[in-house]
This record gives C-alpha cells, sequence and structure tokens, in this order.
C-alpha cells in the first residue's frame, strides 16, 4: 500500500500511542503526529506533539486525516464532531493482526486493536474502542462511542446501546440488550438484558449496590 496521507492523532495519551502504532502498521501515511492540550507534552511514544486540539484547523486538507485517541468518549465525541464539522476527514484504525468480517461494518473514528476478532453481520458504531484480544461475535451491534476493553468476549446477537464501557475480561451472553451509558466490571458476565444505565459488577452482573435479595 502506498502511503501518502498524513495522520493527526489528538490525545497524546497511552491509548494514543498504541493507536498511532496501529496506524503506522497500515502503512498508509507518510507523517504521524499529535495534538494534545498539555502544553509540556512533546512527544507520544515515537511521535511528536505539535500543538493544541484546537489546532486541528491549521492540518485540515485533502492529505491529512485525523483520529481522536482519547479514552474518554465525552471528550472522544465533543472533538471528534467538532473536526467533522470543520471538514476535517475521520479515519478508522485497524490493526493488520485483527480478523474482521467482510459482512461487518465500523464507523468512523473507531479503532480495532490487536487480536480483536469481528464476525459476520456485526455493526461497530463511531468513535468506538475494540480493544486487545476482545472478540464481538456474529449480528451484534455496538453503537457510538463504546468502549469493548481487553480481552471481553460480546457473544452473537448482541445489541449494546451507545457510551458504555464493557470491562476487561466481561462477557455478555448472546441474544442481550445493553441500555446506553452502562459500565460493565471488569470480569462480571452479563446473562439478563440491562435497561437501566449504570455500573454492573459481578457474576452475573448486577447493578452496583443492588443485592442478591433484591434481584
Amino acid at each position: 500500500m502506498n502511503a501518502n496521507k498524513r495522520l493527526v492523532l489528538v490525545g497524546a495519551s497511552g491509548h494514543g500511542k498504541v493507536c498511532a502504532e496501529v496506524a503506522e502498521l497500515s502503512e498508509r501515511y507518510t507523517e504521524i503526529l499529535f495534538l494534545d492540550d498539555n502544553p509540556r507534552v512533546k512527544r507520544c511514544g515515537r511521535y511528536d506533539v505539535k500543538g493544541l486540539a484546537n489546532d486541528f484547523y491549521q492540518y485540515i486538507n485533502e492529505q491529512t486525516e485525523f483520529f481522536v485517541s482519547i479514552g474518554n468518549h465525552e471528550h472522544r465525541q465533543r472533538i471528534q464532531e467538532k473536526i467533522e464539522n470543520a471538514g476535517g476527514a475521520i479515519t478508522t484504525l485497524i490493526h493488520p493482526n485483527s480478523v474482521i468480517s467482510e459482512d461487518a461494518s465500523i464507523g468512523k473514528g473507531s479503532v480495532v486493536m490487536a487480536g480483536a476478532v469481528i464476525n459476520p453481520g456485526t455493526q461497530i458504531g463511531k468513535g468506538t474502542i475494540i480493544n486487545t484480544h476482545s472478540s464481538v461475535d456474529h449480528d451484534c451491534t455496538i453503537g457510538d462511542w463504546c468502549h469493548i476493553a481487553v480481552g471481553t468476549h460480546i457473544c452473537g446477537t448482541v445489541h449494546i446501546e451507545r457510551c458504555c464501557w464493557i470491562g476487561a475480561g466481561a462477557i455478555v451472553s448472546n441474544n442481550i440488550r445493553v441500555c446506553s451509558n452502562v459500565i460493565i466490571g471488569a470480569g462480571a458476565t452479563v446473562i439478563h438484558d440491562l435497561d437501566k444505565s449504570g455500573t454492573y459488577i459481578g457474576m452475573p452482573a448486577r447493578i452496583k449496590g443492588e443485592s442478591r435479595q433484591n434481584k
């Protein structure tokens, strides 16, 4: 693949460092740089930090793509939409060692990390993180601005609405619906629909603070 574009990442964090490496492995870019609102940060891994987040305006052109490498979904959404509204091109980052069905779709601004698997019929929203060695099985829907954390397994025909965080090593059983703004704790197992926003923990997952007797 001929690299002929610049990539500007907004958010010089650990997450940003990983996203930059995914971009480099794609062999699509001749230059990769960061913007970040901490003026003391001058490098992110091997990459230069060239200015503040709002400096993205000066990079908008046909040869530049943008990616928001911020873990917080509210900040990620705000900045991505600001760049899009200004005419910037948002890209999607896919690690070459992930496995993605040709029948799956992935929204702009999403990243799929190393070892992740996305199976047929699945739709991933925009600005969503599919993290290292996680899996999303067939016919799932993952909403915008979600984070499917390291080693998480989403079974078949699961519907997860927007702005959810599914913690490391969690399992969501098949045919489950998860409403928006849900946090599922690391290692939790979801076997029932989650129809109330909040934080869920345990095996099986229950909303935090809810006793077994109240379930």
